[in-house]
């Protein structure tokens, strides 16, 4: 009895929880549930008495039913969307899908060139492998940070569990790239408050970090330096990415954190221009927010409130 009384709360709340618009009707389409989204967006819905017609149509609605059968009665979920809805999420995915494939297109250009060359006589194959080994690493990136976002976004990767401290991860971040920002000419630099917490799981928080750092030894320039620092205000937390270099204009600034947006100065070096959308896309999936600024460099504010 008392499983069976969990396994209906737990349905009651995946129901009401739901970000969906949901409704759960009976044989003749009367109202047994609906999710919190369902009661916030349409009118004319009442418990126990038919669903309005016109939501059953698949116009405007799109509407997609579900056969259940709970406890030998006979029901159906009902999923709605709002008209528009669909449209959007189409355009959406087709202007994502031609971006993958115009991004995609680049490296193997590059990587079909390399090999047409390493056949001519005079050719230096060993270099020219190396640089195809460039291309190659450059497409396998570009694949990996595709599949993360689209788990983020389909909600396969759980953003946040429990609050964690964020000093621990960060340190071992920023040492992990020590080697790397050496190499590309950039001072790292972190200021930590090691009772800070974040609402993120340790992976997250390590790709937060990781993009941060990254957007800068890609782009910043030699002689730069990028620090990052964790503090708490008040309740807040406050993680703030800077560097002094040469920064971003004004008018791709607002752009930042657009898929494949790279400003004029990134369009050079390599990156597959995800680096600050997955970023956005944690936090915000965390509860949190992120703006950027640029007067003497670049600076990245992420605040989760308390």
């Amino acid at each position: 009895m008392e499983n069976a009384e969990l396994e209906a709360e737990r349905g009651r709340r995946l129901l009401e929880e739901s970000s969906e618009i949901v409704l759960v009707v009976d044989e003749d389409d009367r109202l047994i549930a609906a999710s919190r989204r369902a009661r916030e967006t349409l009118d004319g819905l009442v418990l126990g008495q038919a669903v309005p017609g016109q939501l059953l149509q698949s116009e405007p609605w799109r509407t997609r039913r579900v056969p259940v059968e709970v406890d030998g009665t006979r029901e159906s979920l009902l999923y709605l969307r709002e008209p528009g809805e669909l449209a959007a999420y189409e355009e959406l995915r087709a202007g994502f899908t031609a971006a993958v494939s115009h991004e995609l297109r680049t490296p193997l250009a590059r990587l079909l060139a390399l090999l047409e060359t390493a056949a001519l006589p005079s050719a230096n194959v060993d270099e020219l492998l190396e640089q195809g080994k460039a291309e190659v690493e450059n497409i396998r990136e570009l694949i990996d940070d595709v599949l993360f976002l689209s788990e983020l976004e389909t909600g396969r990767a759980v953003v946040s569990l429990a609050s964690i401290p964020a000093a621990p991860v960060v340190r071992q971040v920023m040492d992990g790239l020590a080697e790397r920002a050496s190499r590309a000419g950039v001072m790292l630099k972190i200021e930590l408050d090691d009772e800070a917490q974040v609402p993120l799981r340790p992976r997250m928080l390590r790709v937060v970090i990781e993009n941060l750092a990254e957007n800068t030894i890609r782009y910043a320039g030699d002689g730069v330096t990028f620090s990052i620092s964790v503090e708490r205000l008040g309740d807040d937390v406050l993680i703030v990415a800077a560097d002094d270099g040469v920064g971003v204009s004004a008018a791709d600034l607002p752009r930042l954190f657009e898929r494949f947006y790279r400003a004029d100065r990134a369009r050079a070096s390599r990156g597959t221009g995800l680096g600050l959308a997955i970023v956005k896309h944690i936090v915000t999936s965390a509860g949190g927010y992120v703006e950027a600024t640029s007067r003497e460099g670049l600076e990245i504010r992420i605040t989760f409130p308390g």
